[in-house]
């Protein structure tokens, strides 16, 4: 019967023929459902289950419960004592800046970029309290100030 047709044809012609066959057997009677692991137990059982029986042992090991008491809150921390300004940071003059920075005719500029870094590690805004932000940006600025006017000077010798 497979000469003539195709393969489709001959593998629905098959299914119908398996399917027939399927039909024509009788259903197995017997004492398994069909899809069960052969592991499951069901109960068989008449008896019937009834909740809270046979758990008063459980509560025997538990520990005796304390009445419950709310912890007394903690007691408020101190605040932080107030942080004391610097005393570089109460230097605010161009006079008193220029002395630190120890600027002069003879430096090179590599030399003056290397006195703006340590200055500003030691006075930038970032560095210090909120309170003292302001005496640190106006210290950093004068310090720009004069360290770029002699960078300017350099190239006008």
């Amino acid at each position: 019967m497979l000469f003539g047709q195709s393969v489709f044809q001959s593998v629905v012609t098959r299914l119908k023929e398996e399917s027939d066959e399927a039909q024509k057997e009788e259903p197995v009677v017997g004492f398994r459902i069909h899809g069960l692991a052969t592991g499951f137990v069901a109960e068989t059982s008449d008896e019937t289950f009834t909740a809270g029986t046979n758990t008063e042992a459980y509560f025997d090991f538990l520990p005796e419960i304390q009445p419950f008491e709310p912890e007394k809150p903690a007691p408020a921390p101190e605040p932080p004592p107030a942080p004391i300004i610097p005393k570089h940071l109460l230097r605010l003059t161009t006079e008193e800046i220029a002395e630190e920075l120890a600027l002069d005719k003879e430096t090179t500029e590599a030399a003056l970029n290397e006195k703006r870094r340590k200055f500003a590690k030691a006075n930038h805004p970032d560095g210090v309290p909120e309170d003292f932000r302001d005496n640190a940006t106006r210290r950093m600025q004068i310090a720009n100030l004069l360290i770029d006017t002699a960078i300017k000077n350099l190239f006008w010798r």
